[in-house]
């Protein structure tokens, strides 16, 4: 039986289109997803992500515990609802999942994981926290639910929905959450979009969520919530990284700290691994769709496209691609669309932030 989120009736009320999503039932679209891609980019909409996993890990040495647990340094947050991106890696600097801290206190930092490895991380964060120490305790909280609100009137209307939390999320700069009472509003997403990513307890999102529908914001969701992450050039786990590909060959250098002191889990492995690959953006210049697994054929070597779609706010297909580490921005490479050749031209991604193409 698939797994359901507290707002499951709510999206059927509203008329989605409920799908399965590595387990669970959520909402592929509630009529048009192209509109659903628009309102976000053009408006306000709100996404349900309370299938992803929350864990607090707690104790004396959370900070320790974290700091080789993961590849970016959190020693980086010092300010209270500070976040940070990161990737957690297995020994051989493989991806075990992609994930959001954030600091509150010396002893609490929250961590926000994706559903589908949820199982597969707290197993693999107790097994670390068995051979680093026992101060840490990690909870995963399942009596909590998470609401996205995204675009550019997004924060407006989040205020006029839920006004108790506007004083306490005003002054917040991207990447820092604050608490309210019972809410964790952090200025996050995943969609290129300003706007606030909403933790609450799980009897709360049904009435939190009919509250910003009538502040006017419409329910968004998965097809909308994968062009606009592409859009913005943000990695989904699964398709842009694994287990068996680094981050240095998926665009995700820049969450990787190698250069202080500190040990972290895959280092060793990432310092004796030749950078083969990149992540480059491709534009498809010929009539056609990129998807995902099409192989790619450049003048330094092949490669393979791990994340393609239409483009609604561009109007053209775009995708994410994995090439030889000497293909260079402005080449044009081929792709292997149904039997047929079609060109494409590297750029650099992200295609689109705050509503404006960057191409």
């Amino acid at each position: 039986m698939l797994k359901q989120t507290p707002l499951n009736q709510a999206h059927r009320d509203m008329g989605a289109k409920m799908v399965d999503f590595g387990g669970w039932d959520m909402p592929l679209h509630y009529g048009s997803q192209i509109e659903e891609h628009h309102q976000v980019r053009r408006d306000a909409g709100m996404f349900d992500v309370s299938h992803m996993q929350v864990v607090d890990v707690t104790g004396a040495d959370a900070r320790d515990f974290l700091r080789h647990l993961v590849a970016n340094n959190v020693d980086k947050l010092k300010d209270t609802g500070k976040a940070l991106y990161s990737c957690m890696l297995n020994p051989q600097g493989g991806v075990i999942d992609d994930l959001i801290i954030y600091y509150m206190r010396d002893d609490w930092f929250r961590v926000v994981v994706n559903a589908g490895t949820a199982d597969k991380d707290l197993a693999w964060m107790e097994s670390m926290r068995g051979q680093l120490g026992s101060g840490v305790e990690i909870r995963a909280r399942r009596d909590l639910a998470m609401i996205a609100v995204q675009g550019p009137n997004a924060r407006a209307k989040a205020w006029q929905a839920i006004p108790e939390v506007r004083e306490a999320s005003e002054l917040l700069k991207p990447f820092q959450a604050a608490e309210c009472q019972s809410y964790f509003i952090g200025r996050t997403g995943y969609t290129g979009e300003d706007g606030f990513e909403i933790v609450l307890p799980a009897e709360k999102a049904v009435s939190t969520w009919l509250a910003l529908s009538h502040a006017g914001v419409a329910p968004i969701g998965l097809g909308a919530r994968d062009t606009l992450r592409l859009e913005a050039g943000m990695n989904l786990y699964g398709q842009d990284m694994d287990e068996t590909v680094n981050p240095l060959e998926s665009g995700l250098a820049w969450t990787v700290d190698l250069t202080s002191p500190r040990d972290f889990i895959g280092k060793a492995a990432l310092q004796a691994t030749p950078v083969m690959r990149q992540m480059v953006g491709l534009v498809l210049q010929d009539k056609g769709v990129l998807r995902a697994h099409q192989k790619v054929l450049s003048a330094q070597g092949n490669g393979e496209i791990t994340s393609g779609t239409f483009s609604p706010t561009l109007s053209q297909s775009i995708a994410l691609a994995r090439l030889p580490a000497g293909v260079e921005l402005g080449d044009l490479v081929q792709v292997e669309v149904r039997d047929k050749l079609l060109s494409a031209k590297v750029v650099k991604y992200p295609f689109v932030r705050n509503g404006k193409s960057l191409i």
